[in-house]
């Protein structure tokens, strides 16, 4: 039975509908672990620790992704559940345009700036060629690394969710059969896993392009004429800021971390942040994959002015984190050396270390959830400046103050660990507190 955005959403029904975003995004997870693995156990730490030092830089590049996925979701949604599917249309094709123009512009940006940045950021003289080259490399894929990011959620919108994880899965295989080949096989290091992840990336982005561009796709959504347009762009950044500082965010608190990491702990405390990055991604899938299945629902239900619904979906949303977030919390506590040992299982001391570090940082899924849904459901109302103000406080504010300190506090490397602890907390009080202000306007003040 298909599911569609107008549906009364129980329990069943949305994680049947979530069911495929989370999927996809602990998917994309898992094939990013693979470059990790063929990396540090074909190419050595050294070349592991220069790809995660560029790699904020790379994420930075795409993340207008984020912004026309999240942002433009949350108006077409709304358009729909105005029954303005031709405007929905036209806003649809003038994002994907847009996004084709941006890439490219990003991607020239990014291969003449790849030296200098890997300098800012910190590369010795042996990483700095490393850094270079999975840049560069990564820029001839960056056009269609954003239209992946933008149509794994307007899948979601346009009511296409499996569809949506059966092109992640594809682009992921593309991915892991490529760097066996590259890294195992050929021993191209670097630069064989940065082609591995431009050909994934080429399968992700553009196989939804054709599929949008084919009249008869049985979608609402349909590439087709458009015009530009300053108040749809202006929407759906505003919209999207959330998704786009975070992405931002995250990136700049690398830097910050990797910093921290190599005054503290060296070359192995940067390996280790990427361990846990690559593997607290599958966790931290569920909730972003959650919130990104749910938020095109919550839109429709506010442009069709269905305050109950609303509310239902409110309360349900809230119930499935917290289950989530008990289960996440065991399972990343309990397989937190499994996790480490596959990607620095060679070396006894930086496993140790890893798992240390993992083991600190999965308590940060307790507030996590939380804060990710509350971000997730303004932009889905189209408040994008409350929604930001959340992912500004969690991923930037509130991190670079505990990352900064804590170390001095907790006397070396764990305090470095536990900043995103201390920083997840303090931002769920600010998503209590601004879901409390809003409460009445979007007809979530009850939760009976």
């Amino acid at each position: 039975m298909t599911i569609q955005l107008k549906d009364h959403f129980t329990y069943k029904k949305m994680i049947r509908y979530t069911t495929p975003s989370i999927l996809m995004m602990i998917f994309t997870s898992i094939y990013g672990m693979v470059d990790g693995f063929f990396i540090s156990n074909y190419a050595g730490s050294l070349q592991f620790a220069a790809v995660n030092l560029i790699m904020p830089f790379v994420m930075i590049l795409g993340a207008v992704g984020t912004v026309f996925g999240s942002g433009g979701s949350a108006l077409i949604s709304m358009k729909i559940g105005m029954d303005q599917k031709k405007e929905a249309n036209e806003i649809f094709s003038f994002l994907t345009y847009t996004a084709i123009v941006l890439g490219i512009v990003l991607s020239i940006i990014g291969i003449v700036f790849a030296e200098p940045v890997s300098r800012l950021f910190g590369a010795t003289d042996k990483m700095l060629p490393y850094c270079i080259s999975y840049c560069r490399i990564n820029m001839y894929g960056n056009i269609q690394f954003i239209l992946q990011y933008m149509y794994q959620v307007l899948m979601v919108t346009a009511e296409k969710p499996t569809l949506g994880l059966k092109v992640t899965v594809a682009a992921g295989c593309t991915n892991m059969v490529m760097d066996w080949a590259f890294c195992g096989l050929l021993h191209l290091g670097v630069p064989g896993a940065a082609w591995a992840t431009v050909m994934s990336q080429t399968i992700g982005g553009v196989l939804p392009l054709i599929y949008f561009a084919w009249k008869k796709n049985p979608t609402f959504l349909h590439l087709g004429r458009t015009h530009f347009s300053w108040k749809w762009l202006g929407r759906t950044t505003g919209n999207g800021a959330s998704e786009f500082m975070t992405n931002i965010a995250t990136s700049i608190v690398s830097i910050l971390y990797n910093f921290q990491l190599m005054k503290y702990a060296g070359s192995d405390g940067v390996a280790a942040y990427g361990v846990i990055m690559y593997g607290g991604f599958i966790f931290m899938g569920v909730y972003f994959g959650f919130s990104m299945g749910i938020a095109p629902v919550i839109s429709y239900h506010y442009g069709a002015g269905d305050t109950k619904e609303l509310k239902g979906l409110f309360r349900r949303a809230l119930h499935i984190i917290t289950a989530f977030m008990i289960v996440l919390v065991v399972l990343s506590e309990v397989f937190a050396e499994p996790i480490c040992a596959i990607f620095v299982g060679y070396d006894k001391d930086l496993l140790k270390l890893t798992t240390t570090a993992f083991m600190i940082y999965s308590f940060s899924y307790v507030f996590m959830g939380y804060n990710v849904f509350g971000s997730s459901l303004f932009t889905a109302l189209n408040n994008g400046a409350i929604s930001a103000l959340i992912s500004f406080a969690r991923t930037l504010f509130f991190e670079v103050i505990c990352v900064l300190t804590l170390p001095v506090i907790f006397g070396g490397v764990n305090g470095v660990w536990s900043a995103v602890i201390f920083a997840e907390g303090f931002c769920m009080i600010l998503t209590i507190f601004c879901i409390f202000k809003y409460r009445k306007k979007y007809q979530f003040n009850s939760l009976n």
